[in-house]
């Protein structure tokens, strides 16, 4: 089953990774899971960038749900730019997408789409592990 990347999105962030031998299964292709950690570095250098800390107090971002369509095999050596979108923001979550670019370096040629995902975020109390409302300083970086 594939799930659908939102066409109403905004680009919110974009980072390089370069793939590590040891990303690789013994099929000589980034593990599926692997992925899923790209995504979270992406986040996690979005996040910092805005100057937010990624270290949990009384208030955080955790991850609630996420998904990722697989493309195009990529095997070391490599890189992917990873792109960050925002999608439907509500109450207390929100979506974010990445799509993962293959950048041939070597080639010259066009990055192509080898896998996008996303997540849904939510803001929770964590004393008392409910969920809230976005602070408004987060919602305006958001919009």
């Amino acid at each position: 089953m594939r799930i659908d990347i939102p066409e109403n999105k905004k680009k919110i962030h974009e980072t390089i990774i370069s793939i590590r031998w040891g990303d690789m299964d013994s099929y000589r292709h980034i593990n599926n899971t692997v992925y899923f950690r790209y995504m979270e570095q992406a986040r996690i250098e979005w996040i910092t960038s805005l100057g937010f800390s990624c270290t949990a107090e009384k208030e955080a971002m955790i991850m609630v749900n996420g998904f990722c369509n697989f493309y195009k095999q990529v095997s070391f050596p490599a890189s992917l730019r990873v792109n960050t979108f925002v999608g439907q923001i509500g109450n207390s979550t929100v979506d974010l997408i990445n799509t993962m670019d293959l950048i041939e370096t070597s080639t010259g040629q066009e990055p192509v789409l080898c896998a996008a995902g996303g997540a849904t975020m939510l803001w929770v109390d964590l004393e008392k592990n409910k969920s809230m409302p976005w602070p408004e300083s987060i919602l305006k970086v958001l919009r």
